[in-house]
């Protein structure tokens, strides 16, 4: 048989099939070696010139964030590493620098704003194997897996008293931990020095674990400084303007569209964080046990000094933090408190913030 038959096939397909030369070039251009230096490497493309191909200019401020979000480090290892979002390596750096979660140590930390939960996935590592996370947001998100989450306005009574049950009944399985881990040391110790008491009947057993129980529940809501850590990354989301009409509750769409950068105008932004800081902090004064840590996100203005001025009559040690995951152009940054103080309360009463100690009232904020 002779080769120009084979041919004949060939040409039939490619006359059949014009070839791409868009794709053709991205698959014929050499991709550079990845630098040792760098830890992240992403490869180039040769591309047609936007002049020839006018449909691949930016036409619009969500095609320029999606060029941006492909060249920016952080956010291509948050997709490698499976964050929800970039802002995973603020927490990161803060937890590296400061120690705020303690492996083994049952912590319950509570995450303000906490879609789309990158934040949530930090703690619930850090605090592993035992550790427990409740987010609560005001948009519909699905939360990352191990993570309690409550929807809805955390500035509203209602959804801060469900935020403290839920609270309380993780603390209250924390203790039942404990005491089962106490009481399995205290008798191991005794078969060991050959001192072990008799066992009694199950009905006995029963009868002494149900007691303890009762007391456990009605030590419940005694103290409800129960919180080893609260997160804020909260922020004002954009108004909802479309999706009225969509019966669901974890629409991913509408969630992602309304997650807030900023407005653009920094007074309104900075007095807005403001306010939500001082929600926080009025929760965590309420919720956060003595040596307890505070982080908050706030936009830069006017109103840093006073903040910061009420954390350190709160806390023992007070840091600003600006991560290097923060973008520079971005007016955010945080107040890392370390260690809460015992005697200083932060209530909001007739419209105006105070801080007490011991009862009495240091000096008001409006």
């Amino acid at each position: 048989m002779s080769l120009s038959c084979l041919r004949a096939p060939l040409r039939l397909a490619a006359a059949v099939r014009p070839v791409n030369r868009t794709l053709l070039s991205l698959s014929l251009s050499p991709s550079p070696s990845p630098s040792p230096s760098s830890s992240f490497f992403r490869p180039t493309f040769t591309t047609p010139s936007p002049n020839n191909n006018p449909q691949s200019r930016p036409s619009s401020s969500s095609s320029q964030w999606k060029q941006r979000q492909s060249r920016d480090r952080f956010a291509l290892a948050a997709r490698a590493q499976r964050f929800r979002s970039r802002a995973a390596f603020k927490l990161l750096e803060m937890q590296e620098k400061y120690s705020l979660f303690r492996p083994r140590r049952n912590q319950i930390v509570v995450d303000l704003g906490y879609a789309p939960g990158s934040w949530s996935q930090v703690a619930l590592d850090a605090t592993a194997p035992n550790g427990k996370v409740i987010g609560i947001d005001l948009l519909p998100a699905q939360p990352p897996k191990g993570v309690s989450t409550i929807q809805g306005n955390f500035l509203s009574k209602a959804v801060q008293e469900m935020c403290k049950n839920f609270v309380l009944e993780a603390d209250l399985k924390r203790r039942k931990m404990e005491r089962r881990r106490e009481w399995a040391a205290k008798k191991s110790i005794e078969i060991e020095e050959g001192e072990v008491e008799e066992r009694g009947s199950y009905i006995d057993l029963e009868r002494r674990s149900a007691q303890e129980e009762e007391e456990l529940e009605q030590e419940k809501g005694l103290n409800m400084r129960v919180v080893d850590v609260v997160l804020s990354d909260m922020s004002e989301p954009w108004p909802q303007t479309q999706g009225f009409k969509i019966n669901s509750i974890s629409n991913p769409y509408l969630s992602l569209h309304r997650l807030m950068n900023t407005s653009g105008i920094s007074l309104r932004d900075h007095a807005g964080s403001m306010e939500l800081c001082k929600a926080a902090l009025t929760f965590a004064s309420e919720t956060l046990k003595p040596d307890g840590h505070f982080v908050c996100k706030y936009y830069e203005g006017s109103g840093n000094d006073e903040l910061k001025m009420v954390l350190k009559k709160m806390f023992a040690k007070v840091h600003r933090e600006k991560p290097m995951s923060s973008r520079k152009e971005s007016r955010e940054a945080f107040y890392v408190a370390l260690r809460r103080r015992e005697d200083v309360t932060f209530e909001h009463v007739d419209g105006m913030y105070k801080i007490l100690q011991n009862g009495e009232v240091v000096c008001g904020i409006v």
